[in-house]
């Protein structure tokens, strides 16, 4: 398992490139090739689950596609355990269909497998 500084240092990395908008090289470098993404509540595509690397950036390509992202803060990471970190994400985006703008604070779990990967991530927020 990894140790809670190399968690740290994950998370870190993370916050960094969520932080820079870099998801993609985050997701390419960091990420476990069977990492699963679980919303709160289900996506238009009908799942909450997004299973697999490449499910994963075609989640996380839909979001941007479909909102305008004005601002966003990262805050953590915050270390649980030894094999996971949380971070808060504050979130003031348009939803491009509606025109709706909207504020949003979630907080998402990251576990890490013995690879130092990561292998789950779990958002929650309130509805």
């Amino acid at each position: 398992m990894p140790t809670q500084q190399e968690l740290m240092q994950l998370g870190q990395t993370l916050v960094e490139h969520c932080s820079n908008r870099n998801e993609k090289e985050l997701q390419d470098t960091y990420y476990a090739e069977d990492a699963v993404s679980v919303e709160a509540v289900a996506m238009p595509s009908g799942s909450a689950e997004a299973a697999g690397l490449e499910a994963i950036k075609a989640k996380n390509a839909w979001w941007y596609s479909a909102h305008e992202l004005h601002s966003s803060k990262v805050e953590g990471p915050f270390v649980h355990g030894s094999d996971r970190f949380s971070v808060i994400f504050d979130i003031d985006v348009t939803q491009k269909e509606s025109g709706e703008r909207m504020q949003m604070r979630e907080i998402a779990t990251y576990h890490v497998n013995e690879a130092g990967k990561i292998s789950r991530e779990e958002f929650a927020y309130a509805l």
